[in-house]
């Protein structure tokens, strides 16, 4: 995980060392330099945390090491992690089997039981109306009494019975789960499945990785060391985050606008350096004592922001004095 955020610069500290030249105006110090304004470079840092907590295990780059995108920065310890992942995984599959059963019917060997107990039911039927069948010969014959045929009648119902029982145990037997439950298996099975794909996010989350080319500011923690989820371990400086800051005179604020080219001159950085404008303060400041005379102090200025091409800022170092030039 990474977050943006403008790094606390002594941006304005650092041109104490040429408040004389600033305070006097640049052309009236004699200065050969073109009229301009005066500035600082800021960096904008990208500060790379992981949204989990964990011991640091293994910090894989240093401070002032140049590292390219998709590199690996950090890992932290991810036993825990591994451990909730495979539970996970335990959970899901356990999720889908019961889901798979409850499109099923019974075992074979338990279907099997029910038919057997079926088969033995229809013959003790069928004994039961042979049985009737002799009996009511015997009454009409008059050689046994009345209730002898109810008691013949009666065990020929409850066969009949028996046998309409096991049949309907049988369908049922052979029927997979109702809908209702057949959905909440399913259910059960796609809440498993977010759930593996959290921890295994969380276990991703342990290693982090550079999100642009940069320079390794600096580093925070050292290995060994618990890491509070969402505390950066380190702040790299990509070139795009590279850029110049200066303050424009009142007056001078409605000559500019967003794209408009300035030049970058600073010690030792050679060559000027093209950029553009990328923003304008909306409201106005006073200006600091420290940089302008006293009869300048009570104007108001208008912080201003100019990108430079990532491969020229590489010549700009964040809280470095600069003179910033109107292109035509």
């Amino acid at each position: 995980m990474t977050a943006n955020r403008n790094a606390t610069l002594p941006g304005r500290v650092a041109w104490l060392s040429w408040v004389a030249w600033a305070g006097c105006g640049l052309a009236a110090c004699g200065d050969s330099r073109p009229t301009g304004w005066a500035g600082y470079v800021e960096g904008e840092y990208v500060y790379v945390a992981a949204p989990v907590a964990g011991t640091l295990g293994e910090l894989k780059v240093q401070a002032g090491q140049t590292v390219l995108r998709g590199a690996p920065v950090f890992q932290l310890d991810d036993v825990s992690a591994k451990v909730a992942r495979a539970q996970g995984d335990a959970q899901l599959a356990a999720a889908t089997a019961q889901a798979a059963n409850t499109t099923k019917g019974r075992r074979s060997d338990e279907l099997a039981v029910t038919r057997a107990q079926l088969q033995q039911a229809r013959a003790q039927a069928e004994r039961a109306e042979a049985e009737l069948k002799r009996q009511q010969q015997l009454v009409a014959q008059e050689f046994i009494s009345r209730s002898r045929l109810d008691d013949a009648t009666t065990a020929v119902t409850q066969a009949r019975a028996r046998v309409t029982e096991l049949e309907a145990a049988l369908r049922v037997a052979e029927l997979p789960a109702r809908p209702d439950e057949q959905a909440a298996a399913r259910a059960n099975t796609n809440a498993a499945t977010q759930a593996l794909a959290q921890l295994q996010w969380r276990e991703a989350q342990t290693a982090q990785k550079a999100p642009a080319d940069a320079l390794v500011a600096d580093t925070y923690f050292r290995v060994g060391e618990y890491v509070p989820a969402g505390q950066p371990v380190l702040s790299l400086l990509p070139p795009a985050g590279r850029k110049a800051r200066f303050y424009v005179p009142e007056a001078e604020r409605g000559a500019l606008a967003p794209g408009q080219a300035v030049s970058i001159r600073c010690d030792g950085c050679g060559a000027p350096i093209a950029a553009r404008i990328s923003r304008i303060a909306t409201q106005a400041e006073y200006t600091p004592p420290v940089i302008y005379s006293n009869a300048q102090r009570a104007k108001l200025v208008f912080m201003v922001e100019a990108l430079p091409a990532p491969a020229d800022a590489l010549r700009l170092q964040p809280g470095q004095p600069i003179d910033v030039v109107r292109q035509p």
